[in-house]
This record gives C-alpha cells, sequence and structure tokens, in this order.
C-alpha cells in the first residue's frame, strides 16, 4: 500500500492507496510546532481507527508547501514505515509532464501533482481549480505541457483578511445565498464571497481560453471545491482526491 502525504499551509490530506484504489482519506490541521513524535502519534491513531497495519504501508509519496515541514514528514515516514519518502518535485515528474515553461524553482509540489493528475486522468488541454489556502490554476495545453498558471488568495483567507479589518461583520457559512442581492449582512458577504470566487474563477478561465485560443475540460479539487465548483459554469469535473492521485501516479512511474 502507498501513503500518500499533500500538506498544505492549512491543511494536511493524507490518502491510503492499494493500487489505484483510495482505501482511506484524512484531513488534519497542518500545525508548523509539531514534532516528529506528535506526528508519528497522528498517524498511529488513524491507522488504528481504520485496521491498516504499520507494516501493511510499502511506499510514501509526499508533496509539502512548507519546507520545514518537507523535512519533518520525510523523517516520520522513515522512521515509521522504514522507507525512503519520494518528495515529488518537478524534476521527479518530468516523465510524466512537461514543465520547462515554467522555472522549477517556483513550481510547488502540489501544483506539479495536480498537472500529472489532471493530464492524466482527464486530459489535454486541461484546467485544474485547487480551492486552499491559495486557489490556484494550473493550465496544461492540447500537447500536454504545462503553461503555468494563476494564483490567488483563497476564500478562507480572503474572508480572515476581511474580518480582521472590519470588526463588526460576523463570520459566516460558506454557502449558496440563493439570491444575487443581499437583504441581511450575512447574506451580502455569502453574495460578495461564494458567488465572488465563483464568477473569479469563470472568468480567469475564459481569459486563458482566450490566450490558448481554445477551451478546455476544468477540474476542481481541493477542499472548497464541492462547494464553489457547482457555481462556476466552466468546472467540468470535482475532484476531491486530485492531489493524491497525482502522487500515486508519480510514485509508480518513478518505481517501474
Amino acid at each position: 500500500m502507498l501513503l500518500a502525504i499533500d500538506v498544505g499551509n492549512t491543511q494536511t490530506v493524507l490518502g491510503v492507496y492499494d493500487g489505484e484504489h483510495l482505501e482511506h482519506m484524512w484531513r488534519i490541521a497542518t500545525a508548523s510546532s509539531q514534532t516528529s513524535d506528535e506526528l508519528r502519534i497522528s498517524l498511529h491513531g488513524l491507522f488504528a481507527m481504520t485496521g491498516i497495519g504499520i507494516q501493511d504501508i510499502d511506499g510514501v509519496a509526499l508533496c509539502a508547501v512548507v519546507p520545514a515541514l518537507n523535512r519533518l514528514w520525510k523523517k516520520v515516514g522513515a522512521d515509521m514505515f522504514g522507507r525512503r519518502v519520494l518528495a515529488v518535485d518537478a524534476k521527479v515528474a518530468r516523465d510524466l509532464i512537461d514543465t520547462s515553461a515554467y522555472r522549477h524553482a517556483d513550481l510547488g509540489a502540489d501544483r506539479v501533482a495536480d498537472a500529472v493528475a489532471a493530464r492524466v486522468l482527464y486530459g489535454s488541454p486541461v484546467i485544474v481549480l485547487d480551492f486552499g489556502t491559495a486557489t490556484n490554476m494550473e493550465v496544461i495545453d492540447r500537447e500536454g505541457k504545462f503553461q503555468g498558471g494563476i494564483i490567488a488568495p483563497g476564500v478562507e483567507t480572503s474572508m480572515k483578511a476581511l474580518f480582521s479589518r472590519a470588526a463588526l461583520l460576523p463570520e459566516v457559512e460558506l454557502t449558496d445565498p440563493q439570491t444575487a442581492i443581499g437583504r441581511d449582512t450575512i447574506k451580502a458577504i455569502q453574495v460578495g464571497v461564494v458567488y465572488g470566487e465563483a464568477d473569479r474563477v469563470d472568468g480567469l478561465v475564459h481569459r486563458v481560453w482566450n490566450q490558448l485560443g481554445y477551451e478546455t475540460a476544468v477540474v476542481a479539487t481541493g477542499g472548497l471545491a464541492t462547494s464553489i465548483a457547482k457555481l462556476c459554469s466552466t468546472v467540468t469535473a470535482v475532484n476531491p482526491e486530485l492531489t493524491l492521485q497525482g502522487l500515486r501516479i508519480i510514485y509508480e512511474q518513478h518505481n517501474r
């Protein structure tokens, strides 16, 4: 079995794969202050709940956007499972995606995993929308080449910034307000944040299509994908495990 680990700024997503099948997936808070002992305790607890033994894991693939946590998870993976952890980057995935149009040093591992999974699972051309701490967009052209992307503040990041500067505004649930005109403060915020994100995404996708000269498939992933993507007219598929699938695909290619 393969343990795939996607360490984001806010959440860490873990998945256990048996071949191509995702057996279990967990979302836990990313804590930069955690020690390797604390991470091992958390992992033991998650594995105990599912009946999967530590000895069942014969591979570990990792993408982390926080350098310190990259090193920490690599240590935990090696200590717990006795395996060398495959830390994904553009160089590791070069046989699966051509990223030569982009500077490798600037391309996050999660974006590499998303691009690989989208190209392999949905074909080319395709755009990935990853709704997380940031809203990332990855663009793969007709030839299957990674052309670059877009990075914007994520929905929750924008909301936190709004609330921190407007003390009287109430925090609200990120749900469909069912109206374009808010008749109270909560509805008004939901319209601005939820519909604003959906329309921003659609507008950016149309700009990308105009530059490419053709339309593409659009795949949404990330913690808020199911909430926002259904309100976007350009999204053609939602895949919550896309990043983990990218890690699996890259790991399998690397270990052939």
